[in-house]
């Protein structure tokens, strides 16, 4: 029988890099080492948080009737208890019921790429437009059927301009004033400002606008396409379409829960969510999330035994 030749080292080495190089790129380690971490928290951590490994999906992939359009973000009005979002293609301001029905759709004029809404009073939003990187403050009531951007308080910031990569989430928390700009890539950026929208006219614009790239870093995802903040537990929740992942992000940015997008999983979907555009949650601690080609979920906590 003839021996079997060893394997060149060179061989052994190439398979041992491309194997970092793999393992490196879907972030395998580092979402794993997350599922350790959820695996071993205790109660009080898991109270204290939203706590995405408890979440199960209610409503999934519903087709939104009347809708011709993809759509981009997702944002909670308490007050009228509906969820805003924006087109870009025709660009219009998008308000949906909490079961994903078409209410209402306002046109956006001189907003060049609207991705990303969020609600910031009554009757106050802020929209972004993604390669301007401009933050617009609106207006808007029950007769309001067109927005134009001229009309309107604008904050230009230009960070990094890199084409389509630019402004594609938003979150306000109205406890501190500030506003969470997510960049999509190249480079993934959280960016808060505080400052805008300007409330006391009466006063200077005083902006500032923050970032921490370390931190940045070390979020496992490829892409954000979404952000929310979560009163409750003060936590940022991060959207990722290209990883199919939503994170939710402590005090310091740091990952401590999630939930997978993938069919089949443990929060209950039979499909992955195809393309992941806009995530929000409401006062009752629900999260509802926007999908291309125009799709509608719920997700819901359930009580998981101890």
């Amino acid at each position: 029988m003839p021996r079997l030749r060893p394997l060149p080292t060179v061989f052994l080495l190439g398979l041992c890099a491309l194997g970092a190089v793999v393992l490196h790129h879907w972030h395998v380690l580092d979402r794993a080492l997350l599922g350790y971490r959820e695996w071993r928290s205790s109660e009080s951590v898991r109270d204290r948080n939203l706590w995405l490994p408890d979440y199960r999906v209610e409503i999934e992939a519903k087709s939104i009737d009347g809708l011709d359009q993809e759509l981009s973000a997702l944002a909670f009005d308490p007050v009228r208890r509906t969820l805003y979002s924006v087109t870009n293609r025709n660009p219009e301001l998008i308000e949906l019921s909490l079961q994903g029905k078409l209410l209402r759709r306002i046109p956006l004029q001189g907003f060049g790429d609207p991705e990303a809404v969020e609600y910031i009073a009554p009757g106050i939003l802020v929209i972004t437009d993604e390669r301007l990187q401009r933050l617009v403050k609106v207006r808007i009531d029950e007769h309001t059927d067109l927005l134009r951007a001229e009309d309107f308080q604008q904050l230009s910031l230009a960070i990094g301009l890199n084409g389509n990569k630019g402004f594609e989430g938003l979150a306000y928390d109205s406890s501190e004033k500030r506003l969470f700009v997510a960049k999509e890539r190249d480079p993934l950026r959280i960016f808060e400002v505080r400052g805008f929208p300007h409330e006391d006219t009466g006063k200077p614009l005083a902006v500032e606008v923050l970032s921490d790239p370390q931190r940045d870093r070390e979020l496992f995802v490829h892409d954000l396409s979404s952000l929310d903040f979560d009163s409750g537990s003060g936590n940022l929740l991060a959207l990722s379409d290209e990883s199919r992942l939503l994170l939710e992000l402590d005090h310091s940015g740091r990952p401590i829960s999630s939930l997978s997008l993938r069919g089949g999983g443990r929060s209950g979907l039979k499909r992955s969510v195809p393309q992941a555009e806009g995530v929000a949650t409401d006062d009752m601690g629900n999260i509802y999330l926007v999908s291309e080609p125009n799709l509608f979920y719920l997700f819901r906590k359930i009580v998981v035994a101890q």
